[in-house]
């Protein structure tokens, strides 16, 4: 009988200590999820570029700040959602690949994040990539056939939360996740993530309703996002698609294979530019 009464306790400290970890981990997921920066002291000046600082407004009120970056004689614009983590002033080398590419950036910081206000929420984070959207057509005057929606880490879920409402002409996913729960569950696979998360962000699910070319990039070394969520992106998203393999950490692919990047983007650039003159004479005829 003693035997077994403390094999109860055991068991209930042992759920007690489970309970207390999942409710820990409920409560701190913004701050797990969520890592601004609100020093921006880094500008495009830095590496000689030219750019425009500017602000505007989501639906909701929220006053966001973001650089748009031209390039000669550019034909896309790439809409930029960044990672979690940082602000806009630490994507300045990705920035400086895209101008020597050609290519028109416009990149924004999420509420919350360096120069812009409000509170962050996953709500949030879409109506910010909504608004700056709606700026570049309205302010820069961009047709949404010349505008890529480019999404980086958990941007990559704001881009394709985006590209299924809007019509643009390509998404590029870059080391994203299948969604929130997923990695989750890939981190604490103790755990019952899906009881205890508090966000979505299910690139997985919007991903199926894009319908725009879609091109995915994955480090087969990303030791946050593994190699495998990249592969099951590129599977589920609609022809056309495409899938580059990189090397190198969760951050820094890009740079570690930056021939390997600025070649795949070259290649869907000119990919991009066959595709809308088929696109034109179909229309056409």
């Amino acid at each position: 009988m003693e035997s077994l009464l403390i094999l109860f306790e055991v068991l209930a400290m042992l759920f007690l200590a489970y309970s207390a970890l999942g409710w820990t981990l409920y409560f701190m997921q913004p701050s797990f999820l969520y890592k601004p920066r609100r020093d921006v002291t880094y500008t495009p000046d830095e590496l000689g570029l030219d750019f425009e600082n500017v602000f505007f407004d989501t639906e909701d009120g929220v006053r966001l700040n973001g650089w748009f970056i031209p390039a000669k004689d550019a034909k896309f614009t790439i809409l930029f959602c960044h990672g979690n983590g940082g602000n806009i002033m630490h994507r300045l080398d990705t920035i400086n690949i895209f101008y020597d590419l050609g290519i028109n950036c416009f990149i924004f910081d999420y509420r919350g994040y360096g120069k812009s206000q409000g509170k962050l929420s996953e709500q949030g984070t879409y109506r910010d990539a909504e608004a700056a959207y709606r700026w570049l057509k309205e302010e820069k005057k961009e047709q949404p056939e010349n505008i890529i929606l480019l999404g980086r880490s958990l941007g990559g879920s704001i881009a394709a939360f985006l590209a299924g409402r809007v019509n643009p002409c390509s998404l590029v996913l870059e080391c994203s996740f299948t969604s929130y729960i997923d990695i989750g569950k890939k981190f604490y696979p103790y755990m019952p993530v899906q009881w205890f998360s508090r966000f979505n962000y299910d690139t997985l699910g919007y991903l199926k309703k894009v319908h725009c070319p879609t091109m995915v990039i994955h480090s087969q070394n990303d030791e946050t996002v593994s190699f495998e969520f990249g592969q099951t992106l590129y599977k589920a998203a609609n022809e056309p698609s495409r899938f580059v393999k990189t090397f190198g950490s969760h951050n820094d692919s890009f740079l570690v294979s930056s021939d390997i990047y600025k070649k795949a983007w070259t290649e869907w650039i000119e990919f991009l530019k066959k595709h809308d003159q088929k696109t034109d004479s179909q229309m056409v005829s």
